[in-house]
């Protein structure tokens, strides 16, 4: 496995969440949760928290349904995506399943003791930990990055 800390996004219309790992790719923990009304000022954020971590790859969640297949979910979180690699390249961006991480985390939360109106705001932060320790276990079982690379185009 690469040695290096990672960032992972689930984007979401309202709110972003973002988890970061450990430069061993062991443990994700969240770090915040990103407005995401405003596009631009939340890839501005985005950037700025990719600047600061200085990671090896930034894994954004795709959304997927059940069958796997793509809806209009997922053709925004591309859009927004393409639009974050061009802020920071040159660091890596790839896409991974999602599927049902919010549902897990949210699930996760009310196990906890978390209510409702409070875990909206950690929710999303609690989706990105889950998308990201998804990435770091296909990594290491295959031997190969998670995802699919997002190209960047000037």
């Amino acid at each position: 496995m690469r040695r290096g800390r990672r960032i992972a996004i689930d984007v979401g219309d309202a709110r972003i969440g973002v988890a970061s790992c450990d430069p061993d790719g062991v443990l994700a923990t969240p770090v915040e949760t990103v407005p995401g009304r405003d596009v631009a000022a939340a890839r501005r954020r985005l950037a700025a928290i990719v600047a600061e971590y200085e990671p090896i790859e930034v894994v954004v969640g795709l959304p997927r349904s059940l069958s796997g297949k793509e809806g209009p979910a997922a053709t925004k979180v591309r859009g927004f995506t393409g639009g974050l690699a061009r802020l920071v390249a040159p660091v890596p961006v790839r896409l991974v399943d999602e599927r049902m991480s919010t549902v897990t985390a949210a699930q996760g939360l009310r196990a906890a003791g978390v209510n409702s109106k409070k875990g909206r705001s950690v929710v999303d932060q609690a989706a990105a930990v889950i998308i990201l320790q998804n990435a770091l276990e296909i990594e290491r079982a295959s031997g190969r990055p998670p995802g699919d690379a997002v190209e960047v185009v000037i």
